[in-house]
């Protein structure tokens, strides 16, 4: 096999020839400060609009999960009705008491006929009332919520609504 010649300008002794200014292409190979800062301020401005892009994803992806446990949940207390011939004085009845949403806080639950639960009555911005068999919720991100749903502690939370019909954020509602 025969090797080609290696250029005489690689063979100096001296700086390894990947650092060798090859001046009759143009120049030296490499990046100058100024690219480098360029280059750096390209990334950085890709990760500022990704972050708030991936926060936003797994906000809704948590806001999902919220809402299919509380179907779940639903579907637990309803066959409990079923059964029982009456909708449960609380989660732990279902098996659900220690139940978290994806905030990690535990679901409340409100039955509207017996007034029992670890919840309140849920109004919506109308004054009207949410449920008229029970109500079950999350109380979202902030951890903080209140009857009305007009209120600011309740815009984050996930609303169970007309019987069953809704379920999602209290601001969609």
């Amino acid at each position: 096999m025969r090797q080609t010649p290696v250029p005489r300008h690689w063979r100096r002794r001296g700086k390894p020839a990947a650092f060798e200014c090859l001046r009759k292409q143009g120049g030296c190979l490499g990046l100058t400060l100024i690219e480098l800062v360029v280059i750096v301020a390209i990334v950085m401005t890709l990760v500022l609009i990704g972050i708030p892009a991936y926060d936003k994803y797994r906000e809704n992806t948590r806001i999902a999960q919220a809402v299919i446990d509380i179907r779940t949940i639903e579907h637990d207390i309803l066959i409990h009705e079923g059964y029982a011939g009456k909708l449960p004085d609380g989660l732990g009845e279902v098996g659900k008491e220690y139940a978290r949403d994806p905030w990690g806080n535990t679901y409340r639950y409100f039955n509207v006929t017996s007034g029992q639960g670890n919840g309140v009555r849920r109004f919506d911005k109308l004054a009207a009332a949410l449920n008229t068999d029970f109500d079950l919720y999350s109380v979202g991100r902030d951890g903080k919520t209140d009857a009305s749903l007009s209120n600011r502690d309740s815009l984050d939370d996930i609303v169970r609504g007309r019987n069953g019909d809704y379920v999602g954020l209290a601001t969609n509602y």
